[in-house]
């Protein structure tokens, strides 16, 4: 009980980062090696784990969100009525958001930020999780084959690529803010 408490705390802390952490896949290859939990187990305490962090990273944003400035919150408001008027469009982003391997904590932070509903991204990132994190998890001796776990984390953590994609991904996030939703959308309707 003790593995699975710490596997879930640890989760948790990672998926708490907004950026630059190293990616839940790599943990549970770690103890998909070091342990002996089963897949059975160690999918699911991941899964709610790296979803309880997004969500509550989401609810952060959210609180982060109502410290600007007056015009970013009615800018941010014409884009989150724009995602919800679009429901196709809503529907296509939560399939490809819960299998994508991109990094996830800046769409929970736009998520956050635009006030668009947390819980169901959530859910769709939840299992999305459970079939990633089966893949990486049932993987884990093939990958112990052909590297070692140092490499795998350290490669998480310094490349370029990775590095980069972060930053283009906090970028998108900071334009998420400074882009006039409303002269592209129109205001938002108030409630």
């Amino acid at each position: 009980m003790t593995q699975y408490l710490i596997l879930f705390a640890l989760v948790f802390g990672v998926n708490l980062l907004p950026a630059f952490g190293p990616p839940t896949a790599a943990i549970l290859v770690l103890y998909g090696l070091n342990s002996d939990l089963p897949l059975v187990g160690l999918v699911p305490v991941a899964a709610v784990a790296a979803a309880s962090g997004r969500y509550v990273l989401a609810h952060g944003f959210r609180h982060f969100a109502k410290l600007v400035s007056e015009k970013t919150r009615a800018n941010l408001a014409a884009a989150r009525a724009a995602f919800e008027r679009r429901k196709h469009s809503g529907i296509a982003a939560l399939a490809l958001f819960a299998l994508s391997p991109l990094p996830s904590a800046q769409l929970f932070g736009a998520v956050g930020l635009t006030g668009v509903r947390i819980l169901p991204f959530t859910l769709a990132f939840f299992a999305g999780r459970l079939v990633s994190y089966t893949f990486y998890a049932g993987s884990a001796g093939l990958v112990a084959e052909h590297t070692s776990l140092g490499d795998v984390f350290r490669d998480s953590l310094t490349s370029p690529l990775g590095i980069a994609l972060q930053v283009v991904m906090l970028g998108m996030l900071v334009a998420l803010m400074k882009v006039d939703w409303t002269k592209r959308f129109g205001p938002a309707e108030r409630d």
